[in-house]
């Protein structure tokens, strides 16, 4: 008899000892049960008979995870402490009877003309291990990587290129498909079960070169592996929200050392983490001839008199504009205008947005939803009024003012399927719609050919959250919103804010902006120093900050550690569970992982590297 220690998949549950009377290698899925339940499990490795009663691996599946994957399931276990089941739970397997075939060898047939600056940058890029793509919108960056991509089919080898969800663009798989041909191989959430099982059987067998999708992609089964590509590095999107709380743009650096490749972060406003860790390529400039003209407006966030005189002549011209809102809906809170009473949710301590369409009041955090209420539930005024333009509103706000203009509104509520998306970039591209309104998916590396008008609205509640990175992020949303504007004529980017020496300073100098930042994180904040969330949740709020008490008197024993706060979160309650946290800092996140490693409390969720503070 043999004996193995499990791990559950996707399970927070310590290794299992387990059975069997064949000898299994490590790596491979096998059925276990657990209290009369079925679940998969992987072999971790073999061990001595122990001194309790062992249950019988029910079958073993012909799917394994490969030596590399399983070393970096066991950093993503490590470093953001989770359990080793949920590290490899996020690994797509690879399968014992698929056939690698060779016979699928790519005739490369390069198309690509690098500018000398490009292939200046494309050099520099491959003499380093990890380096940083700094280029302007529109100054080749795609071209490069492509260039890349072909020379690694040359060799025999795969890509990996990595995009924000909210990126995978028609626009990017068209180019890709266009000039690679059924050598790619596009994976996102959209697809299908059917689409996923084409997609893997295609990496399986070895005749995808290029594998493009979000931070999913990354544990997806790649035999060959060459080079990979993470572009738009900075947005926000390559963190997971949800246990493991990784970011997908660190594990692709450490996925270059286990598997020694080169790794490309690539964008227009890079992190400072990366600009700061990494050398970098800098590409200035782009290939438009165009001039554009920021005009700063002193204003709270809503369409003022300016704005739509500006959207009026641009309509005039038969020229089309893109208006931005940080906030989704229609507004961010309703508020009665006599007694000030707010309407959250009944579940989370949050303000519900207005769904106009919909009809409903509905919480962003747990979905819950209500009618929108025509009288004040507390004085009974009809006197209701809300505090924040959304795109739903201000779509309607535009279409009442310009009633023959075709105005869109262009973000998650409505873009819900990649036809959708597919849809909607033909339709404006194709000069069908006048005004697209939307959130950050209108910032998201799309190519508009006609926008001479882009209106950024709410640049200042952006610059003023409760985050060490408002300024960047801020500034960043600024010039990629800015970037998808101006591309075939000249064009004005309409700011409304309060901050026009800030924005006006660096807008078309991001590099400046970098520089000056340093120097505000240094001592404090990332990339300087280490910085981890402890949170946690309970029906019970005496429960969760007992726990959260307990944790902190322990961790204040660890001189290496600095507890730069603790209490109630931001926002104290979701899905009817009170929530409490603590935020670590340190020079090294070896000292952090050892000290909640000691004190660790199945109440406690850890965030390692968070980028999140509300």
């Amino acid at each position: 008899m043999f004996y193995y220690e499990v791990a559950i998949l996707s399970s927070p549950l310590a290794p299992l000892t387990y059975h069997y009377e064949i000898s299994l290698d490590a790596g491979y899925i096998v059925e276990i049960a657990v209290r009369n339940k079925n679940y998969k499990a992987v072999i971790i490795s073999t061990c001595q008979k122990p001194s309790f009663k062992t249950n019988e691996i029910l079958s073993v599946s012909e799917f394994f995870y490969s030596p590399k994957q399983r070393e970096l399931a066991q950093f993503i276990a490590t470093y953001y402490i989770c359990s080793l089941g949920e590290g490899i739970g996020l690994m797509t397997p690879y399968a014992q009877t698929q056939e690698f075939s060779d016979e699928n060898k790519a005739d490369v047939q390069s198309r690509i003309t690098l500018s000398s600056k490009q292939q200046e940058a494309l050099l520099f890029l491959q003499q380093h291990k990890v380096s940083l793509l700094f280029g302007d919108t529109g100054s080749g960056k795609t071209e490069i990587y492509m260039k890349y991509f072909e020379e690694m089919m040359a060799e025999g080898n795969r890509s990996l290129f990595l995009m924000p969800e909210i990126s995978l663009t028609p626009q990017m798989s068209k180019r890709l498909e266009e000039h690679f041909g059924d050598k790619v191989v596009m994976w996102h959430s959209k697809l299908t079960a059917l689409q996923k099982k084409k997609a893997v059987a295609k990496i399986y067998d070895g005749s995808a070169y290029i594998i493009a999708g979000p931070r999913s992609a990354l544990f997806l089964p790649i035999k060959d592996l060459g080079l990979i590509v993470v572009d738009e590095e900075h947005d926000d999107s390559y963190k997971s929200s949800s246990r493991p709380r990784y970011n997908a743009r660190d594990i692709a650096i450490y996925m270059g050392k286990i598997y020694d490749v080169p790794v490309i972060l690539g964008s227009a406003t890079p992190s400072l983490n990366s600009y700061v860790k990494f050398p970098h390529a800098r590409l200035r400039g782009g290939h438009f001839s165009s001039q554009k003209e920021f005009i700063y407006e002193r204003s709270v966030e809503n369409l003022s008199p300016m704005i739509l005189q500006n959207l009026q002549n641009t309509l005039h011209a038969k020229e089309q504009s893109i208006v931005f809102l940080p906030t989704r809906a229609n507004f961010k809170y309703l508020i009665c205008g006599d007694c000030g009473h707010t309407y959250e949710c009944v579940f989370c301590s949050i303000g519900m947005s207005i769904h106009q369409k919909s009809h409903a009041l509905k919480c962003h955090y747990c979905n819950f939803t209500q009618a929108i209420p025509q009288v004040c539930s507390a004085c009974g005024s009809h006197h209701l009024t809300s505090s924040r333009l959304g795109t739903a509103e201000a779509v309607k706000n535009i279409s009442e003012t310009f009633p023959h203009a075709k105005i869109e509104q262009f973000d998650r509520d409505v873009i819900t399927t990649a036809k959708k998306l597919k849809d909607a970039l033909k339709r404006f591209n194709n000069a069908e719609i006048d005004v697209l309104v939307g959130t950050q998916m209108l910032s998201k590396g799309h190519d508009y050919h006609g926008v001479t008008l882009a209106v950024v609205l709410g640049m200042d509640n952006m610059l003023n959250m409760s985050d060490y990175r408002s300024r960047e992020k801020a500034l960043s949303s600024l010039i990629q919103v800015a970037g998808r504007s101006g591309r075939a004529k000249n064009a004005k980017v309409l700011v409304q804010s309060f901050n026009e020496a800030f924005f006006s300073a660096f807008v078309e100098n991001y590099e400046a902006f970098l520089q000056e930042e340093m120097e505000y994180r240094k001592e404090l904040y990332p990339p300087y120093k280490k910085l981890c969330r402890v949170l946690f949740s309970h029906k019970n709020g005496l429960k969760a900050k007992e726990e959260m008490l307990r944790m902190q008197e322990t961790l204040a024993k660890f001189p290496n550690i600095a507890i730069v706060g603790s209490g109630k979160c931001a926002i104290e309650r979701v899905a009817d569970k009170y929530r409490f946290e603590i935020l670590l800092r340190s020079d090294k996140s070896t000292d952090l992982i050892k000290a909640i490693s000691t004190c660790q409390t199945p109440l406690a969720e850890v965030d390692m590297d968070p980028i999140e503070f509300g």
